[in-house]
């Protein structure tokens, strides 16, 4: 029996804990890559290793359990359905964590991590692909901004007819 056992809590309670996981490896999924501490990277690790091992058997059962844990219904199917399948012939270890060194605000020591087949030079090409031209990228802030201050506008008129 192990006694008094203490993995890193992260400062969080568990639902919180569980909470940042679940965005973490919905990133990683998502991108391939993502940039965090070491800490949060060797935790990640984990639940990574585990998501993709359970997606290899590849049943419902299998999906229906990464849904209960992880309940977005795109990475589930990412993890089942492309990371399974790249990943079917290797026993283990899907990710690596890359040290870059200290963040200036904190000193708190950041890395990558990244599945081990994570191509960098098929990621700049999609990045620079999905690129827009300033025109655009131009019409659209002012079309967000047109819709954030609608949105601002009808709150304040019901917050007014609250307060009235």
């Amino acid at each position: 029996m192990k006694h008094r056992i203490r993995s890193n809590q992260f400062g969080r309670q568990p639902q919180q804990r569980e909470a940042l996981f679940r965005g973490l490896l919905e990133s990683l999924v998502e991108h391939g890559r993502i940039k965090t501490t070491v800490e949060r990277a060797k935790e990640l690790r984990r639940h990574v290793e585990k998501a993709i091992t359970t997606g290899k058997k590849g049943t419902v059962h299998a999906r229906r359990n990464l849904l209960k844990k992880y309940p977005n219904k795109s990475t589930v199917k990412t993890i089942v359905d492309d990371l399974s399948v790249r990943f079917k012939e290797r026993p283990g270890g899907y990710t690596r964590i890359i040290k870059l060194g200290h963040r200036p605000g904190d000193a708190a020591e950041v890395a990558f991590i990244e599945f081990v087949d994570y191509d960098m030079a098929a990621a700049a090409e999609k990045k620079e692909a999905a690129k827009i031209s300033p025109r655009v990228a131009i019409r659209k802030a002012a079309a967000r901004k047109r819709r954030l201050r609608k949105l601002q506008e009808t709150d304040r008129r019901i917050s007014r007819r609250c307060n009235a």
